[in-house]
């Protein structure tokens, strides 16, 4: 079965061509970094207008790319939310109108479910059912229970910032640019964890599996204030030291998951998945504490339409369809199992 995937959730136009949920055939992301980055973060508005001139050339090369037309899809699969309500619009009414006019089966997908499904995309071993997912992006942090295709309970999420979000408005603090979490990661490869002073985050044991993230921002700031935007070895210093702040938590809370759940399995999943220090660190948790860890390469890792289209593609062979009335949620909740 070929799937076309069309995803618009934030600031990526993107499709693909996706054969039965496992093979990408094609990939296509038009980047809007270009635009955003003066503005050191997403302007709405904007990347609704990018994502209107980017998404019948991102289509038509994805289809392209997959050397098909659309008389060989057999089914749309599509963004539904959550995400910037403009921009998930642009996507949406795209895949509603070519499953019209094509007489297509369409289905909505859940923007975290994608991520979830994302793993699908890589080679063998993939993560069992049930098993643990800490997804980690610009707009959520949560740990995860996947159960099955599409059953998902969240066990916690942030109270405040994402992650990603986190990592993005210290890059600005330290002007860094945009999306900023890979300028963070690269400096804090050259630096000392412990050279600047953090918080432990979530510390308490009342907190559960939730996150916080605003209280190392405001260090960061409270930092920036006293010495002032460093250079050199002293920016490397304050970057490996927030980076570990933030990596410590996400681990930490997510080995308790596994120990008080049983599970024996854990994936990483969203942009911050593409993080070196959170892959590794997962990764020796995993092997100290005994479960399995799946990571999916950092290309898939970021917002894509394969994802989509992957879990898109088990929700048409359950029979699933979407009516052409389906409109986007921005704060779209996980599929419950």
């Amino acid at each position: 079965m070929l799937v076309l995937g069309l995803e618009s959730s934030c600031d990526e136009t993107a499709a693909a061509v996706v054969e039965d949920g496992c093979r990408a055939l094609s990939d296509v992301v038009a980047s809007q970094v270009d635009v955003h980055a003066r503005f050191g973060g997403v302007v709405p508005e904007l990347a609704s207008r990018r994502h209107i001139a980017n998404v019948v050339p991102v289509v038509d090369a994805a289809l392209a790319d997959a050397g098909v037309s659309l008389d060989d899809i057999d089914g749309i699969a599509v963004t539904r939310g959550p995400g910037l309500v403009g921009a998930l619009l642009v996507a949406l009414q795209t895949a509603k109108a070519m499953a019209y006019a094509r007489g297509l089966p369409l289905v909505g997908v859940h923007h975290l479910e994608g991520h979830l499904t994302a793993i699908d995309l890589e080679p063998p071993p993939h993560p069992p059912f049930p098993h643990l997912a800490l997804l980690v992006s610009g707009g959520h942090t949560s740990i995860i229970r996947v159960d099955g295709r599409g059953a998902l309970v969240e066990l916690g999420a942030t109270r405040d910032d994402a992650a990603g979000e986190a990592f993005d408005k210290v890059a600005k603090m330290l002007g860094l640019g945009y999306p900023g979490g890979v300028q963070i990661d690269r400096l804090a490869r050259g630096g000392d964890p412990t050279g600047v002073p953090m918080p432990r985050l979530m510390a308490k044991a009342e907190t559960g599996y939730d996150f916080s993230f605003s209280g190392v921002k405001t260090a960061v700031l409270n930092w920036l204030r006293d010495h002032g935007v460093p250079s050199g070895q002293a920016l490397a210093d304050l970057c490996a030291s927030f980076q570990a702040t933030v990596v410590e938590v996400l681990v930490r809370k997510t080995r308790q998951a596994v120990a008080d759940t049983g599970l024996t399995a854990v994936q990483l999943a969203g942009g911050v998945a593409a993080n070196s220090a959170l892959r590794a660190a997962l990764r020796a948790a995993g092997a100290e504490d005994g479960f399995d860890v799946f990571i999916p390469s950092p290309g898939r890792c970021t917002d894509n339409a394969a994802m989509i289209a992957a879990a898109g593609y088990h929700k048409l062979v359950a029979g699933e369809r979407a009516p052409l009335d389906l409109n986007a949620t921005a704060s779209l909740r996980l599929p419950a199992p």
